[in-house]
């Protein structure tokens, strides 16, 4: 295929915080190199130009323009944002042959990139994973996306075959669970010498600070077990290993998706109302104009602006026992089917309610119910969260 009239897009996430929007420049820079064609830097929101304006700018100079994208897996913006933004793309700019490719997901020059991050944690912590009972952590960041989190655990699984680590878990640090706190604790019940945590980012921002804080907190915790963070995956040159066959894949029509586990094309137990292509679009539309105006949200990667509420069900030994999580499971799911539910919902450890559980606390308004059973956790939603009003029959205390 001739490329002397041909152009790559690289679509970053962007950031308000500089330094990573310049490691998308950095990258599509090395990208060109390695191809021989223009790369052009674009994102999805929070930096400049969006990918509206990239593929214009582009489009006045080539006729066949190739879209990278530098997600790490197939969540939400992969699935509609990019999509929708290609597709408008395609109709402002019809003599020009666009393609959409895929994000990096499961690659083998991945997985070595990885492998060598462990290997620098393990100098620094004078441990050697031959003669020494190792485990390493995988963080990323989580996903609402059930496919996106399942490639988190397949990518922990790959880094651990071939390999002479004890253990290779996957984890979180937010979104979805498990969470790193939990898993560290989790391992640190089977006493190995080292736990080395690899945060699965591509920056050194607010995510990968978090994950380092939370590695050294738990190291000052447990004396007995070495711990430390490894960097993110940077813009090591491997990375362009990657981003090659994935352009290489999506301008020859090549690209392969997961679409037997994708929550828009099959029904997956708590996601059924996700299904289809109009519901991703519609989702991909909203979300972009819930960005569109974030002047006020401070440098965290991705944060959207807080929730009204937060809510807090005890998950310890009592509450468990009486049904804590069904209780949890089924608050999350009204949650997602309420058009007016603004709330995060959590578990907690002991609220100091044994006995009287399950517990469930709502915050701003600090109204604590008890003996609340998975039928009560939609009254709990439809009435307080969704119109403020307090199921009263549940209260147990108010703070």
């Amino acid at each position: 295929m001739d490329r002397d009239d041909e152009a790559v897009l690289l679509v970053g996430h962007g950031s308000r915080r500089e330094r990573s929007n310049e490691q998308v420049r950095e990258l599509a820079a090395g990208l060109e190199e390695r191809l021989g064609i223009p790369v052009d830097a674009g994102f999805i929101e929070l930096a400049s130009p969006s990918i509206d304006e990239a593929i214009a700018g582009l489009a006045a100079t080539v006729s066949r323009i190739t879209v990278v994208q530098l997600s790490l897996f197939a969540a939400s913006h992969v699935k509609t944002d990019v999509p929708l933004a290609v597709r408008t793309a395609r109709s402002a700019h019809s003599d020009v042959e666009i393609h959409n490719g895929s994000h990096l997901g499961i690659h083998p020059a991945i997985v070595d990139l990885l492998d060598d991050r462990a290997t620098t944690v393990e100098d620094d912590l004078e441990v050697d994973r031959a003669d020494a009972n190792v485990a390493v952590v995988v963080c990323a960041r989580g996903s609402s996306d059930p496919d996106a989190n399942g490639d988190v655990h397949k990518l922990a699984r790959l880094l651990r075959e071939g390999r002479s680590f004890d253990r290779v878990a996957a984890s979180f640090i937010g979104v979805t669970e498990p969470r790193l706190d939990e898993t560290l604790h989790r391992i640190a019940t089977d006493r190995p010498d080292a736990i080395i945590v690899l945060p699965y980012m591509l920056g050194d921002g607010v995510l990968t600070e978090r994950i380092r804080d939370g590695t050294a907190a738990f190291d000052d915790e447990y004396p007995y077990v070495d711990a430390a963070a490894g960097d993110p995956l940077g813009t090591d040159s491997r990375l362009l290993d990657v981003l090659g066959d994935r352009w290489q894949a999506a301008r020859t029509d090549s690209v392969e998706m997961s679409c037997d586990t994708c929550k828009y094309k099959v029904e997956l137990d708590g996601y059924e109302e996700d299904v289809g292509g109009a519901r991703a679009m519609l989702r991909a539309m909203t979300h972009r104009e819930s960005h569109a105006d974030r002047d006020d949200v401070d440098a965290e990667p991705h944060a959207h602006d807080a929730p009204e509420a937060h809510v807090a069900v005890c998950t310890n030994q009592t509450c468990a026992a009486d049904g804590a999580p069904a209780v949890l499971e089924r608050l999350r799911q009204a949650a997602r089917d309420s058009d007016a539910c603004e709330a995060r919902i959590t578990r907690s450890s002991c609220l100091g309610r044994c006995g009287d559980g399950p517990m469930v606390a709502v915050y701003p308004d600090g109204v604590w119910y008890g003996d609340v059973d998975g039928t009560d956790a939609e009254r709990i939603v439809s009435s307080h969260l969704d119109r403020g009003r307090i199921v009263s029959d549940l209260v147990d205390v108010t703070l």
